[in-house]
């Protein structure tokens, strides 16, 4: 049985206007083309499609039930050929995406801002509840993109990478470890460690401070990047994060960074998605401004001016130089 598409509209236009001849004017077809897709059509299935009674044309059983079949595969035709229309339209669409770790969202405004500039008809969704397990909600196809500072082995999803980020342990000014070039595994025994759920997850953990058989006096899970920071401020425990987490309160004195002993400590991040996914063009642009990194002007701009360390006098002096200049 050969049906094409062809027959099937031609049944579907009988049926919505009981005629040959009006369903050629809507088919844009002439009665005689029509005839001879409707004979081809009865001849593949051997049974007549169509009657005419009472001087109209109507469909016979068999017609009937290929009728209910057209509106399903015509139906399916339309929904697929909108989608691909709109997944190929470099102007419009929408993006999910989630992140593995909450340090992302301190940066990822910036970018965001630079991406809706250049697209503003596609649509970021952030699906904050994939956070604990973005790769899970990538599977299940509830995302399209998810920023990962680790990854899993899995040969359906596709990785590429973004950028490293340096980690410091964030500390207040006065504690033991602020005066310290580096931090060593060791200096963790007698502390308390505050890190973000899950603490299976955590590099710190996993693979510094456990190869080295150091166990801290307290471990903490916090959801919060604000509440990490407020809570290493008042002294309750000593945490890892990016330096553009900590970047105001590194800035101003309010906490002290102190870097791994060597080789250190980093994130790699990466954007992960599926394989067989066949990204739009602003998919792609979107990845490529995630890859320029996190710009610490633009998420913290108060910090640039303060690493500057010029002084109120210096500033006053510049001012009035520059209100005499005009």
């Amino acid at each position: 049985m050969n049906l094409e598409i062809r027959h099937l509209k031609l049944v579907a236009a009988v049926a919505e206007t009981g005629s040959i001849t009006r369903a050629g004017n809507l088919l844009h077809l002439t009665q005689s083309a029509l005839s001879h897709q409707l004979r081809d059509a009865e001849e593949q299935l051997g049974v007549p499609l169509l009657e005419r009674k009472n001087g109209k044309m109507t469909l016979t059983s068999a017609g009937d039930r290929l009728l209910q079949t057209a509106r399903t595969v015509l139906g399916e035709l339309d929904r697929v050929e909108s989608d691909i229309h709109k997944n190929g339209d470099s102007s419009n669409g929408v993006i999910r995406l989630s992140t593995q770790c909450h340090t992302a969202y301190h940066w990822f405004p910036s970018r965001l801002l630079l991406f809706q500039k250049k697209f503003p008809g596609v649509e970021v969704q952030l699906v904050l509840e994939a956070t604990n397990n973005p790769f899970e909600a990538l599977l299940e196809g509830k995302l399209d993109l998810a920023l990962v500072c680790d990854r899993i082995r899995n040969r359906k999803i596709r990785y590429t990478p973004l950028f490293e980020s340096d980690v410091l342990i964030v500390v207040p000014p006065k504690h033991r470890l602020a005066g310290k070039a580096f931090a060593a595994p060791e200096d963790f025994a007698s502390e308390n460690i505050l890190l973000y759920p899950p603490k299976t997850d955590s590099t710190l953990l996993m693979k510094i401070l456990e190869p080295a058989g150091v166990q801290p006096r307290k471990i903490q899970e916090v959801l919060l990047t604000e509440v990490i920071l407020e809570m290493v401020i008042g002294g309750l425990g000593i945490a890892a994060l990016p330096r553009w987490a900590a970047g105001p309160q590194l800035a101003s004195g309010a906490l002290v960074g102190v870097p791994l002993q060597p080789p250190g400590y980093k994130w790699q991040w990466s954007v992960a998605q599926l394989r067989d996914n066949h990204s739009p063009v602003y998919v792609q642009e979107f990845i490529r401004l995630l890859a320029d990194g996190p710009m610490l002007a633009d998420v913290f701009p108060r910090v640039t001016r303060a690493r500057r360390r010029i002084s109120p006098a210096k500033l006053a002096r510049h001012a009035a130089a520059k209100s005499s200049a005009a």
